[in-house]
């Protein structure tokens, strides 16, 4: 085979896997833009009708506003836990090698192979126990418990590949080990921490399976919650069913395009280096 031929079905099977990626999202904005008579591929499909109404009603019906401030709340305040929390882990295992942290980042390597939804009932003792049902406070640390596995691997695979001297020369001049990794080594880890935001964000954001035990009041639903029960109510409308899915989805997309210049930098250095 020529490698032009080559270079040519590279480019054919990148684009078909692309193009199977974009269909559902584009069936989903279909939807979404469509009156409610024309809603189910009635028409001219590659046409939607633009019916931006179907977001208005779409938000006001299932409460999307409230819901998605309990998503942000909960979401930015964990993944800044998991951060601050994962990086200074993830520092300590990398630089100072012992029995002790060995036997540390190889519980976290057995914890992340446990589904967190195993663990739901226990836990849902724990928080009636300690009043944590409905509170943003306990949600924050369940959900940046679940994610500090990954994390501090991620950061202390990433940790690995740069050079000691990044911070011993910042210890020469003055600084403590802790002050010269957050002010020196901690923005070496843009990739990495894009990463981490990214793959713990958007869990947590998507976060069903237990915000669904651990948050039943109405007030404190977040957006998988309230679509969830949207759904329930206007399972036959189709056009407000796809519209909602797309505020809900909308800040999740825009996170990544902020954070996607480092992510896979972040991906590939932190998990295949190390």
């Amino acid at each position: 085979m020529s490698p032009e031929l080559r270079q040519g079905l590279k480019y054919l099977i990148g684009g078909m896997m692309v193009l199977i990626s974009i269909i559902p999202f584009y069936v989903l904005l279909y939807l979404a833009m469509n009156t409610p008579a024309g809603s189910m591929f009635k028409g001219l499909f590659l046409l939607p009708d633009f019916y931006f109404t179907n977001f208005v009603d779409a938000w006001n019906g299932s409460k999307l506003g409230r819901a998605m401030l309990n998503s942000t709340i909960i979401t930015c305040l964990a993944v800044t836990l998991i951060v601050f929390v994962a990086s200074a882990a993830g520092y300590s295992i990398a630089r100072y090698r012992s029995r002790l942290n060995l036997t540390i980042f190889n519980t976290l390597l057995a914890c992340m192979m446990i589904p967190a939804i195993i663990i739901t009932v226990p836990l849902y003792s724990l928080m009636k126990s300690i009043d944590g049902i409905n509170t943003y406070w306990a949600m924050i640390l369940l959900t940046a418990a679940n994610a500090l596995p990954l994390s501090v691997f991620l950061y202390a695979s990433f940790i690995r590949t740069l050079p000691k001297e990044v911070e011993e020369s910042a210890v020469l001049d003055g600084c403590t080990y802790f002050t010269a990794f957050y002010r020196v080594t901690f923005h070496f880890l843009r990739p990495v921490t894009s990463a981490v935001v990214i793959l713990t964000g958007l869990g947590i954001w998507n976060n069903y399976g237990q915000a669904v035990f651990f948050l039943q009041s109405q007030e404190m639903r977040t957006i998988p919650l309230a679509i969830s029960m949207f759904f329930q109510t206007y399972g036959a409308k189709w056009n407000l069913m796809a519209a909602a899915a797309l505020i809900g989805l909308a800040p999740a997309v825009l996170v990544f395009l902020l954070f996607q210049r480092y992510f896979i930098k972040g991906i590939t250095a932190g998990a295949l280096k190390g």
